[in-house]
């Protein structure tokens, strides 16, 4: 068994922390030894103490600044990092990285204290560059580069995000393709002897009409406008849409488009809740103008809900092939506006496309197939870490 140092955040929810929390605790059950290193500990920069607090079993690292996008340390928090590696001695450290200056600093730490570094690098992307964040996002892309090239392995979630870091000069044998997974056991449809009382509520709060459902950050990469002005367009009779998530745009979407066909559920802290709503809806649509591999799209087709994305980052490879349907990031009112109607006169299709996504991620988005090919890694760096010893 292999004794792992994660480094990653736990707090505020977002993609890269449910990769985090899910990925160390499936690695937990496996035999591994894992410990979390974390951003959780805010504190005035001149101010002393320790940074394991109290009632947490793992190491807890002082910040000044925390988001759903990037993180800002406090000054002693590489100092208190090296401290905990060199107290916990890992055979691995892996850094979900987390968009802070420590991303840059931690080839050189772990290279003076000989522990085999990997990263998995989540910042959403658009091959295609055909839209300003897609733009904004490459030069994310363009000041990491250089330092993953001195990660011994960037775990990335698709060959598509592959090609663009080689496109900057990361090696290619640097890189590992291991897509997202899910617990499809957790994931999964709720069938006619299902009875609990989460769904239950969760279909009384509904209400009978057929549910499309959005559910993620409300941000400007992901174009939840672009879905709300279609749903305006088209007012689909019989249906409903539901956005859950929060984000810096919510208030703003809710007073241009709150109205009786939208339900604004808000962000959903509880895990059984978002699985019923995902069991609950007929179409999930994710309109994002630049993505990495959306959690979010890879449960709900776990779930078996009829899934539409764009092609940004690799959503569009996830459903290519019939498992769901793909739109282009660029029009994509316009699309939705052909496409909604159709959805919702035809619950036959909607009906097997939830089929087609469910077999999908069976097949390829197992968070099993996932810890495998993460294993199977730290096996080989341990490995060459151990002869070169």
């Amino acid at each position: 068994m292999v004794q792992i140092a994660w480094l990653g955040k736990k707090t505020p929810f977002c993609g890269n922390v449910s990769y985090g929390l899910s990925t160390t605790e499936a690695l937990r059950q496996r035999g591994h030894q894992t410990h979390f290193i974390h951003f959780d500990n805010p504190r005035n920069p001149e101010s002393g103490g320790t940074s394991l607090l109290a009632n947490d079993p793992d190491v807890s690292l002082p910040y000044l600044v925390k988001s759903q996008v990037y993180t800002i340390p406090s000054p002693g928090a590489q100092r208190e990092l090296r401290d905990s590696l060199e107290r916990l001695k890992p055979d691995i450290v892996h850094a979900s990285l987390t968009l802070s200056p420590l991303d840059f600093r931690l080839p050189d730490l772990c290279q003076q204290l000989g522990v085999p570094l990997v990263a998995t690098f989540h910042p959403p992307f658009d091959a295609g560059l055909r839209n300003i964040t897609a733009g904004t996002q490459q030069l994310t892309y363009q000041l990491y580069a250089p330092a993953l090239a001195r990660y011994d392995r960037v775990i990335v979630f698709s060959q598509l995000q592959a090609d663009v870091l080689v496109r900057l000069g990361v090696p290619e044998q640097r890189l590992v393709v291991i897509p997202n997974g899910v617990d499809t056991e957790c994931w999964a449809p709720a069938t006619p002897s299902t009875s609990n009382l989460t769904l239950k509520r969760v279909r009384e709060q509904l209400g009978s009409q057929r549910i499309f459902l959005y559910m993620g950050r409300l941000a400007t990469e992901k174009n939840v406008e672009a879905l709300l002005r279609a749903w305006r367009l088209t007012s689909p009779v019989g249906c409903r849409l539901v956005i859950v998530g929060d984000g810096p745009l919510c208030s703003g979407l809710m007073n241009q488009f709150g109205n009786g066909e939208v339900l604004w559920w808000g962000y959903e802290p509880d895990l059984e809740t978002r699985v019923a709503l995902l069991q609950c809806a007929e179409v999930f649509v994710l309109p994002s103008l630049v993505e990495g591999l959306s959690l979010a799209l890879l449960e709900a087709m776990a779930s078996g809900t009829a899934c539409v994305a764009t092609d940004a980052g690799a959503d569009g490879e996830a459903l290519e092939g019939g498992a769901g349907i793909v739109l282009s990031t660029q029009g994509v009112t316009t699309q939705l506006r052909t496409l909604l109607p159709v959805l919702r006169d035809q619950p036959v299709l909607t009906a097997e496309l939830g089929k087609r996504a469910r077999q999908r991620a069976l097949e390829r988005y197992t968070i099993s197939l996932n810890i495998d090919a993460i294993e199977a890694l730290y096996g080989s760096l341990v490995r060459s870490d151990q002869r070169a010893a």
